[in-house]
């Protein structure tokens, strides 16, 4: 089986390229990929892309690439509706003429966050940003075409490798004694490793059986806000490493209107991982667990790392 996997170096695509290797050949590139590493993996590039496929002719398609910039799609709304829209509609187009599957990720900004239950996969979909809307609309084009497909929508995506909120809060921990997090969006940080490994487990599945394609919520169980997120890795900080000098005293709660942004964020990102569980079998670990591993592993066995 030939797998091509787009965005090979971002947090899920670096981990993608651990849990896909033993399940067959793995081309992955990235943006500045050229023919000489297989072919073209800048999504900036949609009709490239497309030609990329043709070529390569993969079982299955992985698109763990986009325009994630949130604040920054604001000001370039063009290359955000390429990359995040009109490029997922190619490699579906793609995907459906070679007869691949594709595998393509999604958010929970494709909804406004209103309410407090979590979101199902039929919710009626109304974002609020650029990139909310550009990921809707890649979402639809991908249904449209007609290709196999396994959507994937997460939250809170995080991974020890790269920057992050818990090595910003860590930072910021070491250098004040106040700080304020917001307290009034609430959703589960959902480590990369674990999408990778559910990527591979639910994508083998629906080789066996393709009535189990379709759209699915991935995020780790359990909910939080980002203040809490923010008091949780403090503690898990000082069990880990009692000597680590964090100067922070108290984490007040505040809510999002109390920072500016070019972007509106949902206030509610929970997602209802019931269809994905049932479905693949899974019983997805509290969001805490993730979490607690990624901060020992950016620690370091010193606490010097982070």
């Amino acid at each position: 089986m030939k797998i091509l996997l787009l965005g090979k170096n971002g947090q899920i695509g670096w981990e993608l390229q651990r849990s896909l290797a033993p399940l067959g050949e793995l081309v992955a590139l990235d943006r500045h990929s050229t023919e000489a590493d297989g072919g073209c993996g800048d999504l900036a590039r949609p009709d490239a892309l497309r030609e990329t496929v043709q070529r390569l002719r993969p079982h299955v398609i992985v698109n763990a690439a986009a325009h994630t910039a949130v604040e920054r799609a604001e000001s370039e709304p063009g290359l955000a509706h390429t990359v995040n829209t009109v490029a997922p509609g190619a490699l579906a187009d793609a995907a459906h003429t070679v007869g691949a599957l594709l595998v393509h990720y999604s958010t929970d900004y494709v909804f406004d966050g209103s309410g407090h239950l979590p979101w199902r996969e039929d919710a009626a979909t109304t974002p609020l940003s650029v990139y909310g809307t550009t990921k809707r609309d890649g979402e639809n084009l991908v249904r449209a075409s007609g290709a196999r497909h396994l959507i994937l929508r997460t939250s809170w995506v995080y991974a020890a490798r790269g920057g992050n909120f818990a090595r910003t809060m860590l930072r910021l921990a070491q250098e004040r004694e106040h700080l304020t997090v917001i307290d009034d969006q609430w959703g589960a940080p959902t480590g990369a490793e674990l999408i990778a490994d559910v990527t591979a487990h639910a994508m083998r599945q629906v080789l066996r059986e393709p009535a189990c394609a379709g759209t699915y919520h991935l995020s780790a169980a359990g909910e939080t806000s980002w203040n809490g997120y923010a008091r949780f890795v403090f503690d898990t900080a000082r069990a880990l490493h009692p000597a680590l000098p964090l100067k922070v005293q108290d984490v007040a709660p505040v809510p999002s209107s109390a920072f500016a942004t070019a972007a509106r964020r949902p206030l509610n990102s929970r997602l209802d991982t019931t269809r994905l569980c049932d479905t693949f079998g899974l019983a997805l670990p509290h969001w805490q667990l993730g979490v607690r591993r990624m901060l020992a592993e950016i620690l370091g066995p010193t606490g010097t790392s982070a």
